[in-house]
């Protein structure tokens, strides 16, 4: 993986085809990887990393970025109008924080030997109850 040895040095991010450029800090490194079982993030299957909302800078594309919000209508999914990539978004859980989509920093989702998956289907701001409801493996073959 190619985060830096610093856990708060910052990391430059990108879409698929560059138009959207970013820099983060992350919270908690990659120890904070998880993904949602959502109906939406379970179709789109990326591996979040935790940033505070002040801790994220778009540098380039601000104009690509289209923003999709679904069911309640609080989470902002932000991805680029021109690739299709989620770069970030902001959570429904804790508005505070965006999620930020670990392919976009350069560690891809099978780098992974293990992410927990959060319970969105029953969402913690539903519920008053933030649950693991298992854990997504990726094991290589030969």
């Amino acid at each position: 993986m190619s985060l830096p040895a610093d856990d708060n040095a910052p990391i430059d991010g990108a879409c698929h085809c560059g138009a959207v450029r970013f820099r983060v800090r992350l919270t908690g490194g990659i120890a904070d990887a998880r993904r949602c079982n959502c109906s939406y993030c379970g179709m789109r299957g990326a591996v979040a990393l935790t940033a505070r909302i002040g801790d994220l800078e778009i540098l380039s594309g601000a104009d690509r970025l289209n923003e999709y919000r679904f069911n309640t209508k609080q989470a902002r999914h932000f991805f680029c109008a021109s690739c299709g990539i989620y770069t970030h978004h902001q959570r429904r859980s804790n508005a505070s924080e965006y999620g930020v989509n670990a392919a976009c920093l350069g560690i891809s989702p099978f780098d992974f030997a293990a992410v927990p998956v959060m319970d969105g289907v029953h969402h913690p701001s539903d519920t008053g109850e933030d649950r693991e409801v298992g854990i997504l493996r990726f094991t290589a073959t030969g």
